[in-house]
């Protein structure tokens, strides 16, 4: 059981290669991708009349080192228990001193960037997410799972850490009050998508492996459920704004989940690795959606 990570997985032949498709996955650079477009929806929306450009790569940059660090850490902790490693896992302990070595580079010009470049008043907005990180890594670590338990409270932390984290840098730059932000529909929606999204790869790898069909529709019901609660609240929330401005963030909520609830309901027509990466999808093509409606 522990071959994989005492020699590294073996060199995979030619014809069994990752699919190019796979690579941002496998590169964690879905989520940074993700953050950088959700940041500039949260941008526009708010009417943020200049974000430098600087704080678009500061947080892809992060959320990069975090991702990477919570991937091999999984590698680790599944080559030692009765969880299959994933492509994603496997990739990243194979090269596990090249990522070491990036995400320490890329960690410390991130840093550079927040000290040198971003004013003090994101200072106090950090504190909070930096904890929300810690309790991420923390559950990470001492939680235990097995493969027939569902993560909820990793996921809910890894959702509102992260929706927290994209809003936070357009927020600072706007002239509202700070308690505000965790009041704004907006983050709270976008808290939802997240958590959703996170949750969906866990309840569709739970439900493809039980045979119970009972579980399967309880997994299904639990990804739907909310997913419709949630698109009806972004469509009267885009309804209900006098502001017209607001109206295309809400259309770009109501568009993620409707994505995942197609994905929900046809997800037994794609392999895993191909539902990870539409499940990243599903939160990128709301950005063209939003751009559209803003323009």
């Amino acid at each position: 059981m522990m071959a994989w990570l005492r020699d590294g997985p073996p060199v995979v032949p030619s014809t069994h290669r990752k699919p190019l498709w796979l690579y941002p996955n496998l590169l964690s650079l879905d989520a940074p991708l993700v953050a950088v477009a959700w940041l500039y929806i949260f941008a526009k929306t708010w009417r943020v009349d200049y974000l430098p450009t600087n704080t678009y790569i500061t947080l892809g940059l992060v959320v990069w080192v975090i991702y990477v660090v919570d991937r091999l850490l999984d590698a680790v902790m599944k080559g030692g228990g009765d969880q299959k490693p994933e492509a994603r896992h496997v990739f990243h302990y194979q090269y596990r001193k090249v990522f070491c070595v990036l995400a320490v580079l890329v960690g410390l010009a991130a840093l550079v960037l927040v000290v040198t470049q971003f004013m003090t008043k994101i200072y106090g907005y950090a504190i909070f997410g930096g904890l929300m990180v810690s309790g991420f890594f923390t559950l990470s670590i001492f939680s235990t799972h097995g493969k027939n338990e569902i993560p909820y409270s990793k996921n809910i932390i890894a959702g509102l850490a992260f929706a927290y984290g994209t809003a936070m840098l357009a927020f600072a730059h706007t002239g509202f009050e700070g308690d505000k932000l965790l009041k704004s529909p907006e983050l709270i929606c976008f808290v939802v998508l997240c958590i959703l999204n996170i949750s969906a790869i866990d309840l569709w790898e739970h439900a493809n492996h039980s045979s119970d069909l009972e579980i399967k529709a309880t997994d299904e019901l639990a990804l739907t459920l909310p997913l419709t609660l949630l698109g009806a609240a972004a469509l009267v929330f885009a309804l209900k704004e006098s502001e017209i401005t607001t109206r295309p963030f809400f259309y770009a909520i109501l568009t993620g989940a409707a994505l995942l609830q197609i994905l929900n309901r046809t997800r037994a027509r794609y392999s895993p690795d191909a539902l990870r990466v539409l499940a990243d999808v599903a939160l990128l093509v709301p950005f063209l959606v939003f751009w559209v409606s803003w323009r």
